[in-house]
Order: C-alpha cells, then sequence, then structure tokens
C-alpha cells in the first residue's frame, strides 16, 4: 500500500491493517477490493468482539478507505452504516485512549537509582531515560536518534529530529536540552557514546549477553520496554507505564513547575495547544480546587 507522507509506523500499521482485512474477507469468500459497507461493518463488528480497541478500529477503517481510493473505488467507510457501526461499537466499548502514567521527574530519578552504572546497559538506559525525559520526544522518534542528530553546545546539546509525526515532510525540528544536576542528561548521553564508543550510526542499540553493544537500534517498544523495567524496578506498576511516559511525565513536570505553554509546546512540538493543555490541567487539578474547605 503506497502510504508516502506518512510517518513509517503509520505506514507499516496501515499495510498490516489492510492485510487483516484482506485475510478476514478471503475467508469468507468476500471481495476486500472494492468492498461493500455490508462487509466492512461486519468485519468491525467481528474485531470488537474479538476485544478490538476502538483506537484500532478507526485506523483500519482509515487503512481501507485509504486502499480503495488508490484505487480509484468509491470508499465503503463513507457509507453511514459504517459510521453507524463504529459510532455503536465505540459507545458500546468505550473510545477513551487508555493513558500511561507519567514518569514524573522524581520518578525518572528514581528510575535512575535502580541502574547499575558500572555497565554499558545501565548507562545506556541512564541516557534513555534522561534524554528521553528531558526532549519529550516520542518514543519512535528516541528509537530513530543517531549519534549525529546531537549537537553539543555550553548550555547542553541540541536534538535534531528528522521526522516526527507533526513533521511528516521530513523538514527537520530541533528540541533544545539544557544541562542538569545529579542527573543530567546531556552528561548521561556523553558518557554513554563514550563508554560505548560509538562515533556514528543508532544512538540507542540493542545489548548482546556480556554487556556487547550491538549495532542495532532499540526499537520503540524495547525503549517502553525499559520505561517497564524500571519502572517495576523502583516499586512501581509496571502495567502503567510505557514510552510515552517520559515525554507525559517532562510536560506534567514542568507544567508543575509554571512553564509557560508557549515554553512547553517548544519542547513537545505540539501543533494544537489543546493536546499539550490536558498536561497543564493535570498538573494543577487540585490546585485552588473549588471543593477546598467544604469538608
Amino acid at each position: 500500500m503506497q502510504t508516502a507522507g506518512r510517518a513509517e509506523s503509520t505506514q507499516r500499521a496501515y499495510r498490516a491493517d489492510w492485510q487483516r482485512f484482506c485475510d478476514w474477507c478471503e475467508s469468507r469468500g468476500h471481495p476486500a477490493l472494492p468492498a461493500s459497507p455490508e462487509i466492512v461493518a461486519a468485519y468491525l463488528a467481528a474485531e470488537a468482539d474479538a476485544g478490538r480497541k476502538v483506537a484500532t478500529l478507526r485506523r483500519r477503517v482509515a487503512a481501507i478507505r485509504l486502499a480503495h481510493r488508490l484505487c480509484g473505488h468509491e470508499p465503503p467507510t463513507n457509507s453511514e452504516l459504517v459510521r453507524a457501526t463504529l459510532r455503536g461499537i465505540a459507545r458500546l466499548h468505550g473510545a477513551a485512549p487508555q493513558q500511561k502514567a507519567p514518569a514524573l521527574a522524581d520518578v525518572v530519578r528514581r528510575m535512575v537509582d535502580t541502574l547499575d552504572r558500572s555497565t554499558l546497559r545501565g548507562r545506556r538506559d541512564r541516557a534513555l531515560l534522561t534524554l528521553g525525559f528531558a526532549s519529550a520526544l516520542r518514543r519512535s522518534e528516541l528509537a530513530a536518534l543517531a549519534v549525529g542528530d546531537l549537537e553539543f553546545v555550553t548550555e547542553g546539546v541540541r536534538v535534531h529530529v528528522r521526522r516526527s509525526k507533526t513533521d511528516q515532510e521530513g523538514l527537520g525540528q530541533v528540541v533544545a536540552v539544557i544541562r542538569g544536576g545529579d542527573y543530567c542528561p546531556v552528561a548521561a548521553v556523553s558518557d554513554w557514546i563514550a563508554a560505548a564508543g560509538i562515533g556514528s550510526g543508532s544512538l540507542f542499540r540493542r545489548m548482546h549477553r556480556g554487556d556487547v553493544v550491538s549495532a542495532q537500534p532499540l526499537s520503540g517498544h524495547s525503549i517502553a520496554a525499559v520505561v517497564k523495567r524500571c519502572a517495576e524496578a523502583c516499586g512501581l506498576d509496571p502495567a502503567a507505564f510505557g514510552g510515552h511516559s517520559l515525554r507525559a511525565g517532562f510536560l506534567t513536570s514542568a507544567a508543575q513547575s509554571k512553564a509557560s505553554l508557549y515554553k512547553l509546546m517548544e519542547v513537545s512540538r505540539h501543533t494544537d495547544p489543546k493536546s499539550v493543555m490536558r498536561y497543564v490541567r493535570r498538573a494543577a487539578e487540585f490546585e485552588d480546587h473549588a471543593g477546598e474547605g467544604l469538608l
């Protein structure tokens, strides 16, 4: 499926979603292209019964729509039947996304304290946690970072993000990360690069047995696994944390420290202030509360 202009992760998801729909149609003797609205509605109902989340179903609808458009067919997803089916599933199963817990600044420090800095794995994970938090990068952006994307300066490091969710044309974005104290992300990254002997290529890499650094980059799922492992190591529920926890943790912590909306968006690179405001509201939800002193 040709999906130029979309993030690589989105392209992979669309291809997988389209293939799944094709396999479902083939197993039941139905044509997948073009598909009728009745078939798509039945498919969505079957997927919902199988426990698929509403967000997943919406993405699969988008993949089916795109495949039909690329082949010159009227998308069956435009029909009221398909739309009504999706609305009904959302009402029945709920459409609110499950958010991962934010790894606030104190949580990140606790995570880092569980690491063995005498090992390369410990140094890598320290750099990953602190830079991931301080830069508020998405996990896919962290996984894609190369050593050459880092520009070290006196004040800290400029992180060059080559492509992101909000920069589909690949024009590039820059996130400034300032130096810190005992948990300085700039120092942690510099230490990891020097200890691992990495001069170019992927910044965060998989480890082989024996604490050996490989040439293979960490995937987004592997980054989430590091966060979960460190959360569990400091006594937290690993299921509550994931790759997004670092980004959410920075925004919530910065909002608690009264950083302006403009400055938050400067780091997060959100294009819609509404997306950032939910972190601001979370940070201040108990401040000047309307119910204060009532009971």
